[in-house]
């Protein structure tokens, strides 16, 4: 476990026993609440507009719940960057704010500690790879058959 993880898991445990105030949601100021088993992953949600806090590795292992490669989900994920109006509940910097995947889902992230998932924004993520996992899957058929097609062309061309 890196240095980075072991912290922010230190970190989860002393906000989880209550000897500081726990981390704030950056939506809407209520206390985040650890969740352990959100789809295997332990992540920050917010009772109150059910956003959820991930750190930077947690949102590779989101994308991972759906049946997939690493070379299927591999692509840049931040798209049109620009200044995000939440700050970062760990630190309390501004956050960029950036289009998922070139996708109409605008996620929040803080450089040094995660991102910010509005309430469902979750399930967007993994149907934006659910897509690109299908998509490809297409394409390389679509591929595979234009040789085909090609080849059968040559061969009656050569007769």
């Amino acid at each position: 476990m890196n240095a980075a993880r072991l912290t922010l898991s230190w970190t989860r445990i002393i906000l989880f026993y209550g000897k500081e105030s726990a981390m704030k949601c950056p939506r809407c100021h209520a206390d985040l609440v650890p969740e352990q088993e959100y789809h295997g992953i332990e992540v920050d949600r917010c009772p109150s507009c059910d956003g959820r806090w991930l750190d930077h590795d947690e949102l590779g292992q989101l994308e991972a719940t759906v049946p997939s490669t690493p070379e299927e989900r591999r692509a840049t994920v931040r798209y049109a960057e620009r200044r995000s109006e939440l700050h970062c509940p760990v630190c309390g910097k501004e956050m960029t704010a950036f289009d998922y995947r070139a996708y109409n889902l605008e996620l929040d992230t803080c450089d040094d500690h995660g991102f910010w998932l509005d309430g469902g924004e979750e399930a967007r993520v993994r149907e934006i790879i659910a897509e690109r996992v299908h998509d490809l899957a297409r394409a390389a058929s679509a591929e595979e058959s234009w040789g085909r097609f090609l080849g059968g062309l040559r061969r009656k061309l050569s007769r």
